[in-house]
């Protein structure tokens, strides 16, 4: 029977990856004209949704959300959520038509025709590199002045030791928040570790559960508010989670 699982497994990540490339090189031309200019932006987030959705389709995921608040359109949010898994990028991109520029690590323009739009239209950045942080500020503030949303996972990346339930926060969203004045929406994902963490052997299809909490208002805010600010979102993600793993059929508090 183990022998079957990670057959089941290598398979079934195999298939992730094809799932990716399929909708790519569909809309291959689409997508090339679409990032040609930073106009063109909003026309790209249209597809990505496709590709996102078309993957979690495939991959046997079915999504849940229990808002809050809502998102209104065309207003610019600063978007966090606690990370977890490749996954996330996916059901991120199809829980809102707002458009939002991701701020993400350098290593994933390494993977072959998703990393060719990933760096195009992402900020990246890396993460060992001062210089690398304050260049991913100064472009999420032109992305936010056009009107843009940000999204970021304020962990920094996601944790080797896949026991730890939420890691402690970086300063870099909430700084870029409180500068624009615009409100933080926090995002708890529920099963996306459960459904496809990082570990090879692992995952099944099954349902995704996001809660798209209320947002926290920036508004007259400064500096020296960012740390109280970055625990008050760590807490919202932190204790929904555990409402999560106490009620796994509901939980949304």
């Amino acid at each position: 029977m183990r022998g079957l699982k990670i057959i089941f497994w290598a398979l079934w990540r195999v298939w992730f990856y094809i799932l990716m490339a399929i909708p790519i090189l569909v809309m291959f031309p689409f997508l090339v004209l679409s990032i040609l200019t930073e106009s063109g932006y909003p026309y790209f987030f249209k597809m990505a949704r496709i590709w996102a959705k078309f993957i979690l389709f495939g991959m046997g995921f079915y999504y849940k959300i229990d808002k809050s608040q809502e998102m209104k359109y065309q207003k610019s949010y600063m978007i966090v959520a606690n990370h977890t898994s490749m996954a996330d990028i996916m059901l991120m991109l199809a829980l809102t038509r707002n458009p939002f520029v991701f701020v993400g690590k350098k290593e994933l323009s390494k993977i072959p025709l998703f990393g060719f739009f990933y760096k195009r239209t992402c900020i990246l950045v890396d993460r060992s590199s001062s210089k690398s942080r304050m260049e991913v500020f100064n472009r999420a503030q032109k992305r936010i002045n056009q009107g843009l949303s940000i999204c970021i996972f304020p962990e920094g990346g996601v944790p080797d030791d896949e026991s730890v339930l939420l890691d402690t926060f970086k300063d870099g969203a909430f700084r870029l928040a409180i500068e624009h004045e615009i409100p933080i929406v926090p995002i708890t994902f529920a099963d996306n570790k459960k459904r496809f963490s990082y570990t090879f052997f692992s995952g099944s299809p099954g349902i995704m559960r996001v809660k798209m909490h209320s947002h926290v208002e920036t508004l007259g805010k400064t500096g020296v508010d960012r740390k109280e600010i970055r625990e008050e979102v760590r807490e919202i993600i932190y204790n929904q989670l555990i409402a999560f793993d106490s009620d796994p059929i509901k939980s949304y508090s």
